[in-house]
């Protein structure tokens, strides 16, 4: 699921790029009044700048969710390293007295 999240998120990065440097800024408008000929447009008469705002604000909505997404993944892998679940539990074995030891005294000789 990490990895999907992943690959959507790098997606919805590289489409917000490529809207962003289509997007005409807010002084371009002013060229097309001195001859520019911006009223040929695909999009209309009122241009293309609504619909790639709109388009560009919906990209960074899922791009801001994707984000919260990946912080908790990589929140809980970093508390599931840390956790004491992760610690393995073995049983020390009680160490021998010297009465019941199996190996005998030497013997002076």
């Amino acid at each position: 699921m990490q990895t999907f999240v992943l690959v959507v998120h790098i997606i919805l990065a590289l489409l917000m790029i490529v809207l962003i440097l289509v997007q005409h800024g807010k002084g371009a408008d002013a060229g097309a009044s001195f001859g520019g000929g911006g009223a040929a447009t695909v999009f209309g008469a009122s241009g293309s700048g609504n619909f790639l705002s709109r388009l560009t604000g919906i990209l960074t909505a899922l791009f801001f969710i994707t984000s919260l997404t990946l912080a908790i993944f990589a929140k809980n892998q970093s508390n599931d390293a840390y956790s004491l679940k992760s610690v393995s539990t073995t049983q020390s074995v009680p160490a021998t007295s010297p009465e019941t030891s199996p190996v005998e005294p030497k013997s002076a000789e």
